[in-house]
């Protein structure tokens, strides 16, 4: 399929095409967040609703071998403004 037909010729235009979708966000401090897109800019500041944040937690003065049993916090949000130094990775939804 040629990326051209799909509207999608530079990284944000995947972006702006995942406007009013979920997507899952990957943020520095080993957390993550899905919600819906409502705004973005250069900077990879994010807007989102409906967002379920999820934190993992590692205990690093456990025993070595007991680190392996990583914690997750999960919590939910009305909206969020995610700030884009922050941002590892957006990931839209799924197009099949």
């Amino acid at each position: 399929m040629d990326p051209s037909s799909t509207g999608i010729q530079e990284p944000f235009d995947l972006i702006r095409l995942s406007l009013s979708e979920r997507v899952y966000v990957k943020l520095r401090g080993d957390r993550e967040v899905t919600g819906i897109l409502h705004a973005y800019d250069g900077h990879m500041n994010l807007i989102l609703s409906d967002v379920e944040e999820t934190i993992m937690i590692v205990d690093v003065d456990a025993p070595l071998e007991e680190r392996r049993a990583v914690k997750m916090a999960k919590r939910k949000m009305e909206m969020l403004f995610v700030r884009g130094d922050g941002v590892i990775l957006v990931s839209p939804p799924s197009r099949t």
